[in-house]
């Protein structure tokens, strides 16, 4: 399973008291891929979980928004109430319910099965 977090959008307030450029909002997304099977019979499966989180205005340790880092802005994230593990966690059943479907819709068994014809070859015209 391969996880990976992006920060998708800042938005930010021009002015806040003396600094500018104040990051008060990072839209995030959660995404997960797993791949099964090998060469030809393999197929990737993927999941995904997306928010919001807004902060406070800083009060100490201010980072001018040029020197802002993914990892930085993702920690504010988690430290603001996104739950990493209940995402994680989220992401891993949305791909396993793919692997595993817990509910499928098979024909219906009075019904005769549907036959799909081959495709017919296709022939050119003599000239």
């Amino acid at each position: 399973m391969n996880i990976s977090w992006i920060i998708e959008r800042l938005l930010v307030k021009p002015t806040e008291g003396s600094l500018t450029d104040v990051v008060i909002t990072a839209d995030w997304r959660c995404n997960g891929t797993e791949t099964t099977g090998t060469g030809d019979d393999s197929k990737t499966y993927s999941g995904t979980c997306y928010g919001s989180s807004s902060f406070a205005p800083p009060t100490e340790n201010f980072t001018p928004y040029p020197d802002l880092t993914q990892d930085q802005v993702l920690g504010w994230c988690f430290s603001n109430g996104v739950d990493q593990a209940a995402i994680e966690a989220n992401v891993t059943a949305q791909i396993a319910d793919q692997i595993n479907p817990p509910v499928i819709a098979p024909p219906l068994p009075w019904l005769p099965p549907v036959v799909v014809a081959p495709e017919a070859p296709v022939v050119e015209a003599a000239a």
